[in-house]
């Protein structure tokens, strides 16, 4: 049977978009339950849809698909917590992929900050040091878990995306330690920028697929991953990268990235024998910013705080601030906060960072903002460009782009935070893969940093 591919680019029911927000309720707010979650039946032109978060998420599929979604829900919520896939999933976390990873007390930082502040005060700040995983990043903790899913289903082919060649960097390694033919689909022009991590991913045995496009609706590598998947059912799982896409896709990445989280409040605890007060984390789709925050989302006394790109700035048109400009409509499967013009369609998104490029938010940060149990703004190239530089320079450590948003947050949060508040800034990945684009920045001058 022939699939039709269309579904994988913005879908937007007229009736559906613009959705109107729904009223909110009273504080306390409601937040996302734990599995098992409670389905919740809403109807979309007379179609029955799950939604998870509020009236974000759900199941927005060709029926084709519905069927293969839901025994995708039932295997994850019948295998993720049997006692031998958490023994082989917390083995593979421990002694592949290097968990846990250090809560690093970044010294010169928050020396740094107490200079800076007129009071003399300042927040501690420390890192979540997912960029000493395996390849890395935080991509793996998800990679890991859906890889040795895909296992448990019989699925012997994997496919992916990437942008900036993270996720399929993590995705090629896993499929190589577990003997799973991988295919990775990624943009022709991201292969030229990234050209290391598609050697390392063709050296790990994955085959890389370029694609071509010159337009945002038209074939990208996650549409072509998406594709393939659906035309390869029998044999094949996609990997999705983040906690986007069509229910489960959303709660299941949530699920395998949570772990960041729940290492930091054991590690807050040993070191200083509290909570943190404040979370930070970039916010591209929003995958490792929901697996430090979900622990947390039931402690009222600490701040969550989640960084957009806000590329050229938020009226020039060339951002991917999602939460910020978007608005609520359908893509690629799950309502949330999408980038569209006022004909619905696609607006291209823009950042110095590949990894935050993506005209729409998980569902899950669109609830949490409209529930305002998460803050969320947003940091120009430039402001990020500068904590790329400021941090190496301070820590002897490279974090990647899309953390250096979080980073750069910091010149507005730290000088309004007390003495000895503590911060902790995930800091999703490291820079190696981002080095041309910081040199060019730097040899343009568009790039100054007061030490």
């Amino acid at each position: 049977m022939a699939f039709s591919c269309s579904f994988v680019a913005i879908q937007r029911p007229p009736p559906v978009r613009p959705l109107p927000p729904p009223p909110l309720p009273k504080p306390p707010l409601p937040l996302p339950l734990p599995l098992p979650l409670p389905r919740e039946k809403l109807t979309s032109r007379k179609e029955e849809v799950t939604r998870q978060f509020g009236h974000f998420g759900g199941t927005f599929v060709p029926e084709t698909l519905v069927h293969d979604l839901g025994r995708l829900e039932s295997a994850f919520r019948s295998i993720y917590p049997e006692d031998t896939f958490q023994r082989e999933l917390k083995s593979i976390l421990r002694d592949y992929v290097g968990r846990e990873s250090p809560l690093y007390f970044a010294e010169r930082l928050t020396d740094h900050y107490k200079h800076s502040n007129d009071g003399g005060g300042g927040p501690q700040i420390f890192l979540k040091r997912e960029d000493l995983n395996h390849t890395g990043a935080h991509t793996i903790n998800n990679a890991v878990a859906q890889a040795l899913l895909a296992t448990r289903l019989g699925k012997r082919r994997i496919v992916a995306d990437t942008g900036s060649g993270q996720h399929g960097l993590s995705v090629a390694a896993v499929c190589a330690k577990l003997g799973l033919q991988c295919v990775v689909y990624m943009d022709a022009k991201d292969m030229e920028k990234h050209g290391d991590e598609v050697l390392t991913m063709h050296l790990m045995g994955a085959e890389v697929r370029a694609v071509h496009s010159n337009d945002v609706l038209s074939t990208d590598a996650a549409s072509e991953a998406m594709c393939d998947a659906v035309t390869n059912l029998e044999s094949t799982y996609h990997i999705v990268g983040s906690a986007v896409g069509p229910h489960p896709y959303p709660t299941m990445v949530r699920e395998f990235q949570s772990v960041i989280g729940r290492e930091t409040r054991r590690q807050a605890m040993e070191k200083w024998g509290g909570k943190p007060d404040v979370l930070v984390a970039c916010v591209g789709r929003g995958s490792n910013a929901i697996g430090l925050f979900h622990e947390f989302l039931g402690d009222a006394d600490v701040r969550l705080v989640g960084v957009e790109a806000a590329g050229r700035g938020l009226d020039s048109g060339r951002h991917a601030a999602s939460l910020a400009r978007g608005e609520v409509g359908v893509y690629r499967g799950a309502m949330s906060h999408v980038l569209q013009d006022n004909d619905g369609q696609i607006v291209r998104p823009d950042s110095v960072s590949d990894g935050m490029v993506y005209p729409c938010v998980g569902p899950e940060h669109s609830y949490l903002k409209d529930t305002g149990r998460t803050e969320y703004y947003s940091i120009k190239d430039g402001e990020a460009m500068q904590a790329f530089k400021r941090v190496s320079r301070l820590e002897g450590i490279i974090p990647a782009l899309e953390t250096c948003h979080a980073l750069a947050y910091l010149e507005v949060l730290c000088p309004t935070l007390p003495l000895g508040a503590k911060v902790v800034v995930n800091c999703s990945g490291r820079g190696d893969k981002d080095l041309q684009t910081a040199v060019e920045y730097l040899h343009s001058d568009q790039l100054t940093v007061t030490e």
